[in-house]
C-alpha cells in the first residue's frame, strides 16, 4: 500500500473508529447512562415532532380545500395566504380533540352504567348459582356447608372498587411525592411537546428548506439525493398509513353501530366507538373491541352475545376482503407476512405504539431493500 494522502486518511479513520469503539465498550454503562440522559432531554421534542406529523395530515387537507376557494381580488388572495395556515391548524387541533372528547364522553359514562348493571345482574344470578351448586353437591356435606357460608355481596364489591378508584387512588396520588412529580413532569412534557409541534406546523416550509441546506452543506450530492428520497418515501408511507387506518377504523365502527341498531343489540354506540378506536391497532385491535363488546352483551343476554360474535366475524370478512384493500389498499406496499412481522416486533418492543410505527417503518425498509436488490440484479445482469 502506498502511503499517499488518501490512504493515510483511511488508516487514521480506521484507527479513530477503533479507539472510539473500544472506549464505548470499556465504559458501556457510563455511555448508556449518558444516552438515557440525552434521550430524556430530547424526548419532548421527539413527541412534539410526532404530534406535528399527525396534525399535519388533517391540516394539509384543510389547506388544500381552502386553496380551492376562488377569490377575485389580489388583496383577498393575500389575506387568504396569511390566515390559511392558522385557520387550518386550529381546525385540525379542534378535530383531533373533538374525536378524543367523543371517545371519552361515550365510553366512560357507558362503562360506569355497565358496571352498575353488571352488579345488579350478578346480585340476582349469584343466589341462583348458589342454589344450583347446593343441589348438585347435595351428597357432599362439606362442599354444601362451604357453599352455604359463601357471601356474595356484589354491591359491596362494586362500592369497594369505586371507593378505591375515587378515594384510595386519589389519596395515594395526593400524598405520594413521586407520583405527583410524575404527573407534573408528564404535563410539562406534553405542554412543551405541543408548543414545539405548533412551531413546526407554522414554519414547516422554512424548517424543510433549512434542513435541506444543512445536509447539502455536510454531505455529497449523491448522499443528499438519497436522504431526500428516503425522507420523501417515509413521509408518504407514514401519512398514507395513518390516513387509511383512521378511515378504515371509522368505517368499521360505523358498520357495527348501524348493524347492532338494526338487530337491536345492546350497547350499539359504546361497542361501535370501542371497535373504531381499537381498530386503529393493526390486525389485533378490532378483536379487542369484539371481546369487550361480547363480555358486555353477555351480561344482558348470552344468546345476543353469541350472535354478536357471529356478526363480528361476518363484518370482519367484509372489512378485510372489500373495505380494507380499497381504503388502505397498498398504501404501505407491504406483504401480509411482513405486516404480521412488523406488528409482532413493534408490539414486543414498544407496545401499541410500536405496532402503529413499525408497519410503515418496515414498509420503508422493504421498499429500499427491494430497490437495492433490483439494482444489484441489474448490475449483475441477472
Amino acid at each position: 500500500m502506498e502511503f499517499n494522502k488518501k490512504n493515510v486518511k483511511k488508516i487514521l479513520g480506521i484507527i479513530t473508529f477503533t479507539l472510539v469503539l473500544m472506549a464505548v465498550l470499556l465504559n458501556f454503562k457510563a455511555v448508556g447512562n449518558y444516552l438515557v440522559f440525552l434521550w430524556e432531554i430530547v424526548f419532548p421534542f421527539v413527541v412534539g415532532g410526532a404530534i406535528a406529523f399527525i396534525l399535519n395530515i388533517p391540516m394539509s387537507a384543510i389547506e388544500k380545500q381552502l386553496q380551492k376557494i376562488k377569490i377575485k381580488t389580489k388583496r383577498g388572495e393575500k389575506i387568504r395566504e396569511k390566515v390559511m395556515r392558522p385557520i387550518s391548524m386550529v381546525l385540525a387541533i379542534f378535530l383531533v380533540f373533538l374525536i378524543i372528547g367523543i371517545v371519552i364522553g361515550v365510553v366512560v359514562p357507558q362503562l360506569g352504567a355497565t358496571i352498575n348493571s353488571i352488579g345488579v345482574s350478578m346480585s340476582k344470578s349469584l343466589p341462583k348459582i348458589q342454589i344450583w351448586l347446593e343441589q348438585t353437591f347435595q351428597n357432599q356435606e362439606e362442599i354444601v356447608d362451604y357453599i352455604k357460608n359463601m357471601d356474595f355481596d356484589w354491591k359491596n364489591w362494586i362500592n369497594t372498587i369505586k371507593d378505591f378508584a375515587w378515594n384510595g387512588a386519589g389519596s395515594v396520588l395526593s400524598y405520594t411525592m413521586s407520583a405527583t412529580m410524575m404527573v407534573v413532569n408528564g404535563v410539562m412534557t406534553f405542554f412543551i411537546s405541543f408548543i414545539f409541534a405548533l412551531y413546526i406546523l407554522i414554519q414547516k416550509e422554512n424548517l424543510a428548506r433549512q434542513s435541506k441546506k444543512l445536509i447539502t452543506a455536510i454531505f455529497q450530492k449523491k448522499i443528499v439525493e438519497k436522504i431526500l428520497t428516503i425522507s420523501s418515501l417515509s413521509y408518504k408511507t407514514f401519512s398514507r398509513f395513518i390516513t387509511g387506518q383512521c378511515l378504515e377504523a371509522l368505517i368499521l365502527g360505523t358498520m357495527f353501530f348501524i348493524t347492532m341498531i338494526i338487530f337491536r343489540l345492546p350497547y350499539a354506540l359504546l361497542v361501535g366507538v370501542l371497535i373504531a378506536f381499537t381498530a386503529l391497532i393493526p390486525i389485533v385491535g378490532a378483536f379487542i373491541g369484539c371481546f369487550v363488546g361480547a363480555v358486555l352483551i353477555l351480561m344482558v343476554n348470552p344468546m345476543q352475545a353469541v350472535f354478536f360474535v357471529i356478526l363480528f366475524l361476518i363484518l370482519q370478512q367484509v372489512e378485510g376482503n372489500l373495505i380494507y384493500p380499497h381504503v388502505v389498499g397498498n398504501s404501505v406496499g407491504l406483504p401480509s407476512i411482513w405486516v404480521l412481522f412488523a406488528v409482532t416486533v413493534g408490539g414486543k418492543l414498544m407496545g401499541v405504539m410500536g405496532m402503529l410505527i413499525f408497519i410503515p417503518l418496515v414498509s420503508v425498509l422493504y421498499s429500499l431493500l427491494r430497490e437495492w436488490i433490483n439494482y444489484r440484479l441489474d448490475v449483475k445482469k441477472v
